[in-house]
């Protein structure tokens, strides 16, 4: 076994992407030679005074660039073959974009890392509505999409509606789903430089990419209801920014729903302020939550974004936002330059689905299935602290001692499970600990799979400090 260690103050990027990068630059110099075995993990963690987790994460980054193999229980030792290399390196500014998921996730394992809505058969119900579109529009499908017919506007309203809170066909703008409508509307409202503000926890792939287009990212914190009012307050006086990312229906990770309460205040204080929001609705409109959304409180200042992906077909990566009056052609111009444009038979077949009623009755039989599995997580995990709804297809779990997020991941992985550690949420650097992680559980072919999984991830929880000490 090898003495070699990293020195932990050089390099850039993440602390576990800087040592993966020193190992592999030590491969490369020879200073650890084919067949070297790299320390354990625990004890490497303790040489240099990180976690183990921050080592497992190295650890996985070189064995995806084929330098090291690694198996339970033998050690991680340095390979000879150049081939199994892939033929293009991830660099650490491109890890720290791709947050802490693998760039292409490894075969093979399960998906508790995937909340796209869970398959009910819905290629038999888009392949009659492809050949519909193909049939009546012939043309169109091989050309770009040139002209807006009334009713993809309708179709947005429709599915964007809740409640008593509709929107106006003239303030939808149909979008390359939730993520693409999202990016747009940062790009039109606001400028490189300008901060935008994020929950400490969120779907961080927002604010990284944001920051890929020169936004500032700045912190809230939230509590089991989602954003304190107090603390937007405070980062709205201290830092200025020009746009707050909100979920206040079923919130990405935490599940939380703000209550009336709190979104009137959140509302109030963006005004006051000058501050734009964007809702993402696109858990929220899953579980029927009567609260009225963002949108009905501050009309003139929210961006109202959902989308199909989640609810309905994975593969059907179409949405729509609805905007404060008077800016959908601004947001439907920022939308063209930063994605592309809209292909005719994605905002077609999207508009079909909706106006057909075939979107509300497979989000139904989604939600269904949602709700089975979630009560075999209840039933697995029982006496496990975790929050979910039965009709969101996650689950937020604290980890008993003594478990780290990182460290669990790891060991899940070993076991063939992928899910996602609390560093994959963290929309920028925060001092805080979770401790917690989460399981999606949609994507999974069935519940005998999902039981399966949710029983591998019991036994690891179980097993305490003899799993925590066996994965090196």
């Amino acid at each position: 076994m090898t003495n070699w260690l990293p020195d932990i103050q050089q390099g850039h990027g993440p602390l576990y992407a800087r040592i993966a990068d020193q190992i592999e630059q030590a491969i490369g110099e020879g200073a650890l030679p084919v067949g070297a075995k790299l320390p354990p993990q625990r004890n490497l963690a303790y040489d240099i005074g990180v976690t183990i987790g921050t080592i497992g994460r190295a650890y996985n980054i070189v064995r995806e660039r084929g330098l090291v193999s690694g198996e339970v229980g033998r050690g991680t030792y340095v390979l000879d073959h150049q081939e199994s290399r892939p033929p293009e390196q991830a660099d650490p500014l491109t890890t720290s974009l791709a947050g802490t998921r693998p760039l292409i996730a490894p075969a093979g394992k399960l998906r508790f890392d995937s909340t796209a809505a869970p398959d009910i058969g819905q290629g038999f119900v888009l392949s009659e509505l492809l050949s519909e579109i193909s049939r009546d529009h012939h043309a169109d499908i091989a050309s770009y999409a040139r002209n807006f017919p009334d009713h993809w506007f309708e179709a947005g309203c429709q599915w964007l509606a809740r409640g008593g809170f509709r929107p106006s066909p003239e303030t939808i703008v149909p979008t390359l789903g939730a993520h693409a409508a999202v990016i747009a509307v940062i790009a039109a409202v606001t400028s490189p430089g300008d901060r935008i503000a994020f929950e400490t926890l969120t779907y961080s792939q927002v604010s990284r990419s944001a920051g890929l287009i020169g936004r500032r990212t700045t912190l809230m914190e939230s509590d089991e209801f989602g954003l304190i009012p107090e603390d937007f307050e405070r980062v709205c006086a201290q830092q200025h920014p020009k746009l707050a990312f909100l979920m206040p229906s079923a919130q990405n990770p935490t599940v939380a729903v703000m209550p009336l309460a709190r979104r009137q205040a959140i509302a109030d204080i963006a005004r006051k302020y000058g501050v734009w929001l964007v809702e993402d609705d696109l858990y929220g409109a899953m579980t029927g939550d009567p609260t009225p959304p963002l949108a009905e409180l501050a009309p003139e200042r929210t961006f109202l974004v959902g989308g199909l992906s989640k609810s309905v077909a994975a593969g059907v990566r179409g949405g729509w936002v609805a905007c404060p009056p008077h800016f959908s052609q601004r947001i439907r111009i920022a939308h063209k330059m930063v994605s592309g444009g809209l292909p005719f038979i994605l905002a077609e077949l999207c508009s079909r689905l909706v106006l057909s009623g075939a979107a509300t009755i497979l989000r139904g039989k989604g939600i269904e299935e949602i709700r089975a599995r979630e009560a075999i997580a209840r039933e697995v995990f029982d006496g496990i602290e975790f929050s979910s709804h039965p009709c969101v297809p996650f689950l937020w779990m604290k980890l008993p001692e003594p478990w780290l997020s990182g460290t669990f991941k790891q060991a899940a992985l070993q076991e063939g499970v992928l899910v996602d550690d609390e560093d994959e949420f963290k929309a920028g650097r925060a001092d805080r600990v979770f401790h917690r992680i989460r399981i999606g559980f949609s994507s999974p072919a069935d519940r005998a799979e999902v039981r399966n999984g949710f029983q591998t991830l019991r036994r690891l929880l179980d097993s305490g400090r003899v799993g925590y000490d066996s994965f090196d």
